[in-house]
């Protein structure tokens, strides 16, 4: 069942780059693990998918240590700062960095375990009251200041629309996403890029996709719904 989502979601980003003139290697699918067990990863692994996302620090780190080592690890979920040093080598890219205070811990653990931490800055599009995230206005004064810091790279912005019953709604999210990436970008600062554009999920991933997003995370589409531990 697990093989037949995941191919059904392939052909779905494959129809979508189509539609929209795009390359289907210009859209990266990051298989969203979270909670799921290693036997599910190992299945959709075995058909040639290698980015994966987890939201939770230690259940990345449980699953690096017993997966293939090839596994490239994205951290998509909140990241505590006293979490840092516990992913900072074991993950290619952090999608959620929404504060300076964050990006100055990534910088010292990156800094002590000599690597260069790739992260995204997180906006808060929709303004939504329970979400993470950056204001659009406030985004380019955060990444101002967080490119002067020491081992870690501005890669692009990450955004989590609403949850709506028709994907169409977060057309305008991901077109003010992608706009706000080209404005950043033609300001060429130092240590900034703006090459990608995580958005879209299990319910608009094909709408993020026509909008210009590079990254797409997607879930329960292939995993099927959630199984979360009561207690």
């Amino acid at each position: 069942m697990l093989k037949e989502n995941y191919h059904q979601v392939e052909k779905n980003i494959t129809e979508a780059c189509k539609k929209s003139g795009r390359k289907r290697e210009e859209v990266t699918l990051i298989a969203v693990s979270k909670t799921k067990p290693a036997e599910d990863i190992e299945e959709i692994y075995s058909e040639g998918q290698r980015d994966f996302g987890e939201n939770k620090v230690q259940e990345m780190a449980a699953k690096e240590e017993i997966l293939p080592k090839d596994i490239r690890w994205h951290l998509i979920g909140h990241l505590q700062q006293n979490k840092v040093k516990y992913i900072i080598d074991k993950t290619v890219l952090i999608h959620s960095v929404d504060s300076v205070r964050l990006a100055q811990t990534i910088s010292k653990e990156a800094v002590k375990h000599d690597c260069t931490a790739n992260i995204l800055i997180e906006v808060n599009v929709a303004q939504e009251e329970t979400k993470f995230g950056v204001s659009v206005e406030e985004t380019l004064p955060l990444i101002t200041e967080i490119s002067e810091l020491p081992n870690i790279k501005i890669c692009g912005l990450m955004t989590i629309a609403p949850f709506v019953d028709d994907p169409e709604k977060n057309r305008p999210i991901f077109k003010k996403l992608k706009e706000l990436s080209v404005d950043i970008a033609q300001k060429n600062l130092h240590n900034v890029s703006m090459g990608v554009l995580s958005m879209g999920m299990t319910n608009d991933y094909m709408v993020a996709i026509e909008e210009g997003a590079t990254c797409v995370r997607v879930g329960t589409a292939i995993f099927g719904e959630r199984q979360y531990i009561k207690g």
